[in-house]
């Protein structure tokens, strides 16, 4: 199997993880329209809360280990202990079937009390038993996603990076269409409810999960280049399994903390939003909608904005653990400050774009809103602040500097938590829309984290950030260009909200002068050069213009 460089890893994670959001934001528009307007829009709220409840034990199960895989197989492979590598990834596989195992039975015992945590004492929405199923439907993908993750930490820490990327998209093209057929079959053909419906959809995961681990298997079973091989008589190492149990659990607990904390900044925005809509006496359709538009709808538009770092921290781990377990302290300094500039360079434009564009992008995601726009515009901004803090967590996780992430995690959500109502109350005071406080409140949050996790990168890395400074003023002319290419754009084209073509149509128009505007601009100012390196670029360059330019 081929092992990829950081930038080229960097590119082939993102680019399936781009795709398979883009995937993941498509699929919403006729799933969304099949659902919404039905219970009178019970079904979209229901799948929102499955979902949250969803990604909250996800990461409790699987974030940490294969992260932690992916770091002690780097780590031995680097040393050359082949014996010692496989070893870690067997004892991870077995304490991840008692891990997953646990977590999926107390969804399924405690399912009720936990969707009374979520929603409360609402009235007039969905009710604790429609909840309380879906919780249960959605627990089922508990079992496969975990060793899933296992297996492509494997991988990824021999630095392979095309296979379990690939295997993404496997795992979301069989998702998607298992939620799509089975939600049109059960309202259309079965005659079901919307309950059972979104039951199915949530299920999915499972089947995607499934499906997805069987590629991997397959491939790995099927390699020739013996860089992977499970079942070679290696010597055995001087490492016993306590002490491989031991750096396992070192590493993951760390990254289960993180992981379980940010994917709680939606769980916590979602139920104080809940009840403080219930307070000020919202109605409870309203508050349904606006709850579950702030942590699933709109999240899942701002998906591509986001996988950028996801793709980015795939191949940046490996690449900091190796040269931290060589003392390449240059290197280390020059990959991260890489990864920040590549992030911001290719995320801000989406963000800035997406926010401008955000009345006609929820129009053909879901239908016109005004309440759906104005929360779309502010969150994305949630998802650019989202990128940087992954980027600058996956840094200071690769260089074991655990406290400090404990410290800037903990800080950002505690931040969040404590901000939202008081920030939610002081909006609906002043005339602001009340629910958009939450989404202020992450955004805060995630800037804390970033800050406190840049100054310690700082001080005790010795990373400096004069050339990423550079590069960001640099930024500014493209980006600039691009908002005023997108501003005239929307005072020429006469834009209808009402019609998905008019509106396709506008995106289309702006994504292209707007993109080419600010791509443009960047290569003449030799930005895409020195982010990127002149071979990738020349790449990219190849592929855009037929391979007529070049650096």
């Amino acid at each position: 199997m081929k092992k990829s460089s950081f930038v080229e890893g960097t590119f082939i994670a993102t680019l399936a993880i781009i795709f398979t959001k883009i995937l993941g934001m498509l699929y919403v528009i006729p799933f969304y329209g099949m659902l919404d307007g039905l219970d009178g829009g019970k079904g979209t709220a229901l799948y929102g809360y499955a979902y949250s409840i969803y990604v909250v034990f996800l990461d409790i199960s699987s974030a940490g280990l294969p992260i932690a895989i992916s770091k002690i197989i780097n780590e031995y492979n680097t040393l050359g202990m082949n014996e010692a590598k496989v070893r870690s990834y067997k004892i991870g596989k077995r304490i991840m079937v008692l891990l997953a195992f646990v977590i999926f039975s107390f969804m399924m015992i405690f399912a009720r009390q936990i969707a009374h945590a979520l929603i409360g004492e609402l009235k007039g929405g969905n009710t604790l038993d429609d909840v309380a199923l879906a919780i249960r439907s959605v627990s089922f993908a508990i079992l496969i996603v975990p060793f899933l993750s296992v297996t492509k930490g494997y991988l990824q820490g021999h630095k392979i990076i095309s296979i379990p990327s690939f295997s993404q998209i496997i795992e979301q093209v069989v998702r998607i269409t298992i939620i799509l057929a089975g939600t049109y079959l059960t309202l259309n053909v079965l005659n079901g409810t919307v309950t059972t419906a979104v039951c199915i959809s949530v299920f999915a995961a499972f089947i995607g999960g499934l499906a997805a681990y069987l590629y991997i298997r397959i491939k790995m079973k099927t390699d020739k280049s013996g860089n992977i091989d499970l079942d070679r008589d290696y010597k055995k190492d001087n490492v016993t399994n306590k002490e491989i149990v031991r750096k396992i659990f070192s590493y993951a607990i760390p990254f289960i903390i993180i992981n379980i904390v940010s994917s709680c900044y939606n769980f916590i925005d979602l139920t104080l939003i809940i009840r403080t809509m219930n307070y000020i006496k919202l109605d409870a359709a309203m508050i349904e909608f606006v709850s579950t538009a702030t942590t699933t709808w709109a999240p899942k538009i701002n998906m591509i904005v986001t996988s950028v770092a996801m793709g980015m921290s795939t191949s940046l781990i490996p690449t900091m653990v190796t040269a931290y377990t060589l003392k390449d302290w240059n290197e280390v300094n020059n990959k991260f400050n890489q990864a920040l500039q590549i992030l911001i360079f290719v995320s801000l434009p989406m963000t800035i774009g997406l926010a401008m564009l955000s009345n006609a992008v929820w129009t053909i995601f879901y239908g016109y809103n005004v309440s759906g726009t104005i929360i779309l515009t502010l969150n994305v901004f949630t998802g650019l602040f989202l990128n940087i803090y992954m980027i600058t967590s996956s840094a200071l996780q690769g260089l074991n500097k655990f406290k400090i992430v404990y410290i800037s995690t903990i800080s950002g959500f505690a931040t969040n938590a404590l901000l939202d109502v008081p920030i939610m109350l002081f909006y609906n005071k002043v005339g602001i829309p009340a629910y958009l406080g939450a989404v202020t409140a992450s955004i805060i949050g995630y800037i804390l984290s970033v800050v406190i996790a840049l100054i310690a990168l700082s001080k005790e890395c010795k990373i400096e950030y004069k050339r990423t400074f550079k590069t960001l003023i640099k930024m500014m002319i493209p980006t600039m260009a691009m908002i005023i290419i997108v501003f005239l754009i929307g005072k020429i084209y006469p834009l209808n909200v009402h019609s998905r073509l008019s509106c396709v149509l506008y995106i289309a128009i702006n994504a292209i002068l707007g993109g080419l505007t600010y791509f443009v601009i960047a290569f003449k100012q030799g930005l895409l050069e020195k982010i990127l390196g002149k071979r990738m670029t020349n790449k990219i360059l190849k592929i855009l213009t037929l391979g007529k330019v070049q650096v």
